[in-house]
């Protein structure tokens, strides 16, 4: 049941997607075909992704008035109805970002296991109305075999996946001496993907085939730009609500 869910709704429309761009692009470009289909997706995804980063850059600058909350004194009842309001105003809510990345997961996996299985397409996988390619150039750029491992394209994913953990919003430390668990916990699995992570991610790119290497090097391009995008759009609100507050003054 799982694995018919799986085929019909994520993996045959990938593959096909996959197979048509590969037919349309002169040469049979797989490296473009790659990029292009791992824009598409990111594109449909653009909507729960850029929600998700918003709640989260929201959180991040909302930390210091929360940890002004959590030191006034008031009962944890009061704390909690005052956190709510903050929420409210701001319209966040710290559990939204958890379920927008759920939604993501499967589609982003799906495409994944497209380029780790290998770019060979099955006819039996194919819609009536697309034809495998005549024509396949597994050779990027002149001198990457995608169907082989690269250790450039590896690197490059390494570091574009350090650049995607650069750039999201960085967890407020409580000025309260020792912090809390949650925050501790917070910096750590911070750091983790900022240095962990991408050296998880050169060593498994690096593994299969230049073709994945390719994949997260797009993915983690596009989605640096569109943090990008948020950090500053973000930031502009703050400082409006933050001349706001200071007129009141």
């Amino acid at each position: 049941m799982i694995h018919d869910i799986w085929n019909v709704f994520l993996y045959k429309p990938l593959i096909n997607a996959l197979a048509f761009l590969v037919s349309v692009i002169p040469g049979g470009d797989i490296g473009l075909s790659v990029i292009i289909l791992t824009i598409l997706v990111k594109l449909l995804l653009f909507p729960f992704s850029q929600k998700s980063i918003k709640n989260q850059a929201a959180m991040t600058m909302l930390a210091p008035e929360i940890d002004k909350i959590k030191k006034s004194g008031a009962s944890k009842e009061e704390q909690a109805r005052l956190t709510f309001e903050l929420y409210k105003k701001h319209k966040t809510n710290p559990f939204s970002g958890c379920l927008l990345v759920l939604i993501q997961i499967p589609i982003i996996f799906a495409l994944y296991y497209v380029f780790f299985k290998g770019i060979a397409f099955d006819g039996s996988l194919l819609y009536s109305f697309i034809h495998i390619p005549t024509e396949t150039n597994m050779i990027f750029l002149g001198f990457i075999d995608l169907g082989a491992k690269s250790l450039l394209l590896a690197l490059l994913a390494g570091v574009s996946q350090y650049l995607q953990a650069h750039f999201m919003p960085k967890p407020t430390v409580s000025a309260t001496p020792g912090g809390s668990f949650q925050e501790s916990f917070t910096k750590s699995m911070q750091m983790q993907m900022k240095y962990v992570f991408p050296i998880l991610i050169t060593w498994i790119a690096y593994s299969i085939s230049g073709a994945v290497a390719l994949y997260w090097i797009t993915s983690n391009i596009f989605s640096v730009g569109q943090q990008i995008y948020v950090n500053r759009t973000e930031k502009k609100v703050l400082d409006k609500e933050v001349e706001v507050l200071i007129s009141k003054k």
